[in-house]
């Protein structure tokens, strides 16, 4: 297994606009190594959650972890889970907004309008299917890292150029 962190694709990658494929028995042993590669590449960061793509590898899977860090110093604390082929689902039509930032995008925020309480399902690395519903800032980290399943960041969910700032700006508030 790697252990070195992998580069993090940077907004202009074509890989970050390409719908990531599909996680198949075929694809399980790149699978085990990829999440090893999303764990060790997301661990030197202050990040809360990476996708396959960000490591440039088109494959549907995330890795969401919850934990205070200079970028996101009240998210609450959670072991890392990495969900493969992940999906979820609005429990209703709760929408917050709230700003984020990606390691895909230095520098910048924005307030992004996000469902705040959803039902996902998944694939551990063990094989089993998993369910669960998501609440709050880690159903927002899940669905931003979603996104990136779907070629999409969080730039394409802003509804307002002005709910755009620089990160330092951010961090003195």
């Amino acid at each position: 297994m790697t252990t070195q962190a992998k580069a993090i694709a940077l907004l202009g990658e074509p890989i970050l606009r390409k719908v990531a494929n599909l996680i198949t028995p075929d694809t399980i042993d790149k699978a085990t190594q990829t999440a090893n590669d999303l764990l060790v590449s997301l661990e030197g960061t202050n990040g809360v959650g990476l996708a396959a793509p960000q490591i440039f590898e088109s494959l549907r899977m995330i890795v969401v972890a919850s934990k205070p860090t200079k970028r996101y110093p009240s998210a609450p604390q959670m072991a890392p889970i990495v969900m493969i082929n992940p999906h979820f689902t609005p429990l209703n039509d709760a929408v917050e907004k709230a700003w984020e930032g990606c390691l895909s995008i230095p520098g910048i925020r924005g307030n992004v309008p996000r469902y705040q309480h959803i039902g996902i399902n998944y694939v551990d690395l063990s094989g089993q299917r998993i369910e669960m519903e998501l609440n709050g800032f880690v159903a927002r980290i899940f669905q931003h890292e979603y996104d990136h399943l779907d070629g999409l960041v969080y730039l394409d969910r802003i509804e307002n150029n002005r709910d755009i700032i620089s990160e330092a700006v951010f961090l003195k508030q």
